[in-house]
This record gives C-alpha cells, structure tokens and sequence, in this order.
C-alpha cells in the first residue's frame, strides 16, 4: 500500500475511493483483478459515498421531525384508508418536479407528520432540497424578517428548496398579516415546487380560516388549483397502536 496515495487521497478529500484502496489490500486475490476493475471498484466507492454524504447532508439541513420515517414504514392499517397507489406515486418525487401541492389531512395522533416526513426523506434520497417546518414557526421567522430586514432573504429560503412541508397548517386561523406572509409564499413557489400541507381540518374550512376575504381566495387559488389530497381516516391515534 502506497502512503504517498493514501496521502493525496485524503487531501482530495476521496474517502470514499481512500476505504476501497484500504480494503483492497486486505482483500485475498485482489491481484487477480486487472487495474481497470480495480480502479472501477475505487471510484464507484467513491461516488457511492460522495452520494450518501449528500443525503445525510440533505436530511440534515432538512429539519424533519421523523428523520427516520420512510414511505416502506407506512401502515396501511384498513381504517386508515390510505391510497397506496398514491402514495407510490409520490414516492417517485415527480409531483415536486411538476409543482403540484400535496393536502395530508386527518385527526391529531393520525400520521399526517410521519406521512410528509417518509415523503420528505424520499426526497432528499433523490437529492432533492427539503424543508420542514411548523406554520407558527414559519410566520415568527417571517415576522423577525421583516423587523429586522432580511424579509426577502427569508422568502428566498423558503422559495427555493424542491420540497416544502408545511405542518399544523391553520391550526390557528390566519390574520391579516399571516395572510399576506402565506400568500407571499404560496405566490413564490405556485406551479414550481412542491409543498406539502398537513392539517387536521379539511380543505372546505380553510377559506375562513384564512380570514374568508380576497387574500383567502389568491392563496386557495394557488395552493387547491394543482394538488393531490390524502385523508387519513380511523378513529385511533397512531402513537397508541
């Protein structure tokens, strides 16, 4: 084993391919191998690894409440009345390609948090940029932007990322500031990006919770004109399962 390589490919920053050239020489036989498919070995290993620092990366910064929930952990228990279909469909991340918004909609202790979450981790395994956050959470930082003058710095965050859940979502009803924090970010990602929903109460209540007026119907406009919604019924709260 060469200390000179094993050197340089740390100061690339390779460890990925620095492991493989390790566990080369304790390979027995290795030496059958020609050098093409020893170096095909290295650098597989180092894209393999390059990709899964990327998705811890992405999980991470994400900020997910469940950042172990996965669309394979979901439970299709009968009273539930999941879509599986749909949820496969999702799953493939295409509907954050389109911009489409999702609804999760269903009673306090049902997994509607879990449910974005196991959608939000099979986006950050597609590389795609996630952001969870609470809707209180999100009008403070808003708020504490405007006071303080990077408003539009924060709006930028939140419209960039590929993937954006959004939860107890009209927990509280809108006033008239939040309508026009929500409408800024509603505006900013319409038809471009995904952003998942998810609220105990269901679409039809969500204009006069939103104040009822002309700023309820330019946000329901931009989130219900192109969407998905699932509605997870049953009566027993998933932590008591």
């Amino acid at each position: 084993m060469n200390k000179d390589t094993i050197e340089k490919l740390t100061q690339l920053r390779l460890p990925g391919m620095l492991r493989a050239y390790q566990e080369q020489y304790k390979t027995d036989n290795i030496e059958d191998l020609t050098f093409e498919q020893r170096l095909t070995l290295m650098v597989d290993a180092g894209i393999d690894s390059r990709h899964n620092h990327t998705i811890e990366r992405l999980i991470r910064n994400a900020q997910m409440s469940d950042k172990k929930a996965s669309i394979e952990g979901i439970k299709y228990y009968a009273d539930r009345q999941l879509n599986k279909d749909l949820i496969d469909e999702l799953s493939s991340n295409q509907y954050i390609e389109r911009g489409v918004t999702l609804q999760i909609i269903g009673a306090t202790g049902s997994g509607k948090t879990y449910l974005a979450c196991a959608l939000g981790n099979a986006a950050c395994l597609a590389e795609k940029k996630v952001m969870y956050t609470r809707l209180p959470d999100l009008l403070t930082d808003l708020a504490l932007g405007r006071e303080q003058g990077n408003y539009k710095n924060i709006l930028k965050r939140y419209e960039k990322v590929d993937l954006l859940i959004i939860d107890e979502w009209l927990l509280i009803p809108a006033n008239d500031i939040a309508q026009q924090h929500i409408l800024e970010i509603v505006e900013r990602r319409y038809g471009k990006k995904g952003t998942i929903f998810c609220s105990q109460f269901t679409t039809d209540s969500w204009h006069q919770r939103l104040g009822g007026g002309a700023l309820a119907d330019a946000i329901l406009d931009r989130i219900l004109s192109k969407s998905k919604t699932i509605q997870i019924h049953g009566n027993r709260s998933m932590r008591n399962r």
